[in-house]
């Protein structure tokens, strides 16, 4: 990009600064009218703070730790391989990572077992071997995920192999049942692990994850409807994806972004334009006739009568029933 971007677009368009937190940190002291940030709920914060001394807006995709339901209704096979392309993809360093699940006891044992061969099918009998299994960015991360799979309190089912001088190679690995107050379940994850963590019910799960900071996003593997309106109604999440990991993101007509700790703003497709766009008002009154005479003191008793037939639209009953509706709908 710093390469062909100049080649292509005039500089007075667009330019591509390269480096690290020096820059980044000079960049943020500028004024801009609208900043977007990718990266760590950590990093978040400090962007903005630097935009909020210029009141600069901002658009932050943020990540966290996106939950997975499962609940026996969907053929575990199925389930299975989508869920280990979506996780394993790009080693697990995508923001829209499945980064945790959680199964339903009868759904539990076959989910475990078709993950360890959907992982076999996708990556062959000996992984760090494939050609279609990505490496940790760096050998710092590469401790990190590597300590996350200590003390986890749970069980490795599948993977748990590391090589860093492999060019920092880490297995598919999925761990059930973990302790949930282990790092492996507070932390974002980001990397080939996948926690499976057994739950009651669907209304369990949800209270699970209301629990934690809202993720960017949330998967529902399941065929029940009255399932995914659970999720659907008592949870939020900056995104949700019913059958299917990821997908969500590539389809342009639905806006992309977080909320809370996972980010706030959206973009992609007809949303794009409107995040960075400006919606000026612009009303002309012309100077004759003056009807806004009505309105100018001093008030007798005939002009608040016209003042209170002008504002008696604003309180009609049908004009105000949707504010009263939607209320009713966060109340219940």
């Amino acid at each position: 990009m710093e390469r062909l971007v100049p080649h292509y677009l005039p500089r007075d368009v667009v330019q591509v600064v390269t480096g690290g937190v020096p820059e980044t940190t000079a960049l943020l002291r500028e004024r801009f009218d609208h900043i977007v940030f990718t990266g760590s709920t950590r990093v978040g914060k400090v962007v903005m703070r630097a935009a909020a001394e210029h009141l600069t807006p901002v658009t932050l995709e943020l990540g966290g730790k996106s939950p997975a339901f499962v609940d026996g209704t969907m053929d575990p096979t199925v389930v299975a391989r989508r869920m280990a392309w979506g996780k394993f993809t790009n080693a697990g360093q995508t923001c829209i990572a499945p980064d945790y699940v959680l199964v339903t006891p009868e759904a539990r044992e076959p989910l475990l077992a078709a993950l360890g061969e959907a992982v076999t099918q996708f990556f062959g009998a000996d992984p760090q071997r494939s050609p279609d299994l990505g490496r940790i960015v760096d050998a710092a991360q590469h401790d990190r995920l590597v300590g996350l799979l200590d003390g986890h309190g749970g069980r490795v089912v599948v993977g748990g192999h590391h090589d860093a001088d492999d060019r920092y190679y880490l297995a598919p690995t999925v761990v059930a049942d973990p302790d949930p107050g282990s790092a492996l379940l507070t932390e974002e994850i980001f990397g080939p692990i996948l926690p499976v963590l057994t739950v009651r019910d669907v209304h369990e799960a949800t209270a699970f994850v209301r629990d934690r900071e809202h993720p960017l996003a949330l998967y529902v593997f399941s065929s029940d409807d009255d399932v995914r309106r659970a999720f659907d109604r008592g949870t939020i999440s900056g995104g949700m994806s019913v059958g299917a990991p990821l997908l969500h993101i590539a389809a342009p007509g639905l806006p992309f972004g977080g909320v809370g700790a996972s980010g706030m703003g959206a973009y992609h497709g007809r949303w794009s334009v409107e995040e960075f766009s400006h919606r000026r008002s612009v009303l002309v009154k012309p100077a004759s006739p003056d009807t806004l005479a009505v309105v100018y003191p001093p008030h007798p008793r005939w002009k608040r009568a016209v003042i209170s037939r002008m504002l008696t639209p604003l309180t009609r009953p049908d004009v105000l029933a949707p504010a009263r509706r939607a209320v009713r709908r966060l109340r219940g």
